[in-house]
This record gives C-alpha cells, structure tokens and sequence, in this order.
C-alpha cells in the first residue's frame, strides 16, 4: 500500500509539473525594434502604432522594443533583432555608425524592414546633408512637397500576388498627408500599390502623376516594405492599413 501511494505521489509530480511546463509562454517567435521620434507632427501615429503593435506582439507572440533616436543602433545592437520597424523617423539625423550598421543589416539581409511615411523625407533638412545610399535605397528619389492636412486618395493595388497585399482589394481609399518626389521611384524599386491623384477629396493641386506609395526594394538582400501612410493614428482602424502591416511584418521577418 506504501509503495502505492509513493507511486502515485511520484505520478501526480510528474503530471503536474508536465502541465505546468506546457503552460509557460512559449518562446517569441521573434524580436522586433521600432524606431520613432518623440513628440513631432506625427507623435499621435506614433502613440497609436506602439499600443496596436504591443497587442499584436502578445497575440502573436513576438517582442517588441522601442527607440527613439539613433544613438543605440550598432551591428551588434541589431543583431539581436529579426525586424526593424521605422514609424516615422527620417533618414536624415542618422549617426555614422548607425548608418552603417543599418546598411550592413539590410543588405546582408540580417533582418526585414517595414518603414512608415517619414523614411522618404530625403534631402537636405536641419543642416544635415542627403543620405545618398538611402535616397537610392528608396529608388532614387528626393523629398518635393507634400499635402499638409492630409486629403483622401484611392490606392490601385498592382501585385496582388504579393504576400504583403493578402486580402487587401484591388483598390481602396485612405486619407494622408502625401508626399511627392522630384520623380518616380518606379524605374528603381518593385510598385506595388500607387493612388490616382484624380481621385483626390478635397482635390489637392500637389501632385506628381505616376505616384507610387507601396513598394520594396529588390536589390538588397533583406525584405523590406516602404508604406507612403503614416500620419494619422486613425489608420490603425482601417481594416485595409492593419492587414497590410500585419502581411508586411510577418512576409518580412520570415527567410
């Protein structure tokens, strides 16, 4: 009878501590860092994107860190990270050695890359000079103008075999503050969705004519996502912007 007891006692060890093992969280299945400025013309995006990523991260277990400035980005920093999310920061207050640790990540392709609005504000801003190899990275292209206010705008997907427009219908309308480029980036980087600028409302008189606001360079060996949105924090309540960065950022962190 003792000998049963201490069997069963060894038993219930042995089951209760199985369950317990298979209910710890499981390990992420990886780790993301978002970079984004403090305060500025685009802090409600901002405050809006980091409390929809942190409940995306616990839903679909991943991590998620935040930075707000350059400052920390090295080779070895990044190497910690399989994704790298830039929500409106601008390509222009960037360090040396955090320019070069980010060239290094994307084109040996150590992690994916989704950047929001802001990464094609490119030329010359607050005495910093054009970082040429980013201007290219963004297709060649320099900061003209863009639609202070935001107007609504209807999007043309053109891949829709694309993984990062599962979903999405052919055509949509949102509303932005768009920007427009001394050219198109076309002839540099794969177009996946551009707006008809016809389709404006209110019809604003900035426009470039072929204006591409979706696309990816194929050049660089990471996967990376350039989206032209990015200024307003009603976004994340379209169903149309949360699927396409919930595509983008699982099509970009997977190898």
């Amino acid at each position: 009878m003792k000998t049963l007891t201490l069997s069963l006692f060894t038993f219930l060890i042995i089951f209760f501590s199985s369950y317990t093992l298979l209910g710890q969280t499981p390990k992420p299945r990886f780790k993301a860092i978002a970079i984004a400025e403090t305060g500025g013309g685009h802090a409600r995006f901002d405050t809006a994107a980091r409390i929809w990523l942190n409940k995306l991260a616990i839903d679909s277990n991943f991590t998620i860190d935040y930075i707000s400035d350059t400052k920390p980005i090295t080779k070895v920093f990044l190497k910690q990270y399989q994704l790298f999310i830039q929500l409106d920061y601008p390509p222009y207050p960037w360090g040396k050695e955090a320019q070069e640790a980010f060239k290094n990540y994307l084109e040996h392709g150590k992690g994916g890359w989704i950047g929001f609005h802001h990464p094609t504000l490119l030329g010359v801003f607050d005495g910093y000079p054009m970082w040429q190899w980013y201007s290219q990275f963004m297709g060649g292209i320099e900061f003209k103008d863009c639609i202070h206010g935001g107007t609504t705008a209807s999007l043309k997907i053109e891949d829709l075999n694309h993984p990062a427009l599962k979903g999405l219908p052919a055509t949509f309308s949102t509303k932005d503050e768009w920007y427009t480029y001394n050219k198109s980036p076309r002839a540099n980087v794969h177009v996946l969705a551009s707006i008809d600028e016809n389709s404006f409302v209110p019809n604003i008189n900035i426009k470039m004519g072929d204006h591409p606001v979706i696309w990816t360079n194929d050049h660089l060996k990471a996967k990376n996502i350039y989206i032209a949105m990015g200024h307003f924090p009603e976004l994340f309540q379209d169903n149309n912007f949360t699927t396409l960065v919930i595509n983008s950022i699982f099509w970009a962190v997977k190898k």
